[in-house]
């Protein structure tokens, strides 16, 4: 059982590394949309560039980093003693069923990828700050589960994650009145 601890320790490098890459990305999209509004040419110039460091975050940090962590993460459930007693807890059904929405999560993010990629712009930017803080509330689900291990009270918890979405959608709304002001 001494290398579940360096499997749980490599698991939460590459979970890090992921959510680094979906945080950013998603920055990046930001930064890609309001390039597709200058004129020429400062969009091309900047569309080039953008389209350069997102294909390199994602494909050389976010994706490998995704796999990484998913590898490394059923390693521990399904080949050591101790996952094997995890997977029979409440608790982690509930951050599997989060992890599963990681991966939804993921895989849009990838979808509007290849779109900007093709100079596809479907979305706003003010969608893709409020779909920038998708990830932020499930890393912190994620982590209460994971630190508290208690998915008896997950409801207090699933209420507790609405209202702190709550108070993001109240800051970004706060954030967008200061940006039209100036």
């Amino acid at each position: 059982m001494e290398y579940y601890n360096y499997l749980k320790s490599l698991h939460l490098i590459f979970v890090i590394t992921w959510f680094a890459g979906l945080f950013y990305i998603v920055r990046l999209f930001v930064y890609q949309i309001e390039a597709n509004e200058k004129p020429s040419p400062e969009k091309e110039i900047l569309q080039k560039q953008f389209k350069i460091m997102t294909y390199r975050l994602w494909y050389i940090i976010t994706w490998p980093s995704a796999v990484l962590a998913s590898f490394f993460a059923f390693w521990m459930l399904f080949f050591t003693e101790i996952g094997n007693a995890w997977l029979q807890m409440p608790w982690m059904h509930v951050k599997l069923g989060f992890v599963f929405v990681l991966y939804l999560y993921h895989y849009k993010c990838h979808k509007i990828f290849k779109e900007l990629q093709n100079d596809q712009v479907k979305y706003t930017t003010n969608f893709m700050r409020l779909w920038n803080e998708g990830a932020t509330i499930i890393l912190f689900a994620v982590v209460f589960l994971v630190i508290l291990k208690n998915a008896v009270n997950w409801i207090y918890g699933v209420i507790g994650i609405v209202l702190f979405s709550v108070l993001i959608m109240l800051g970004f709304k706060f954030y967008k009145r200061i940006r039209e002001k100036k």
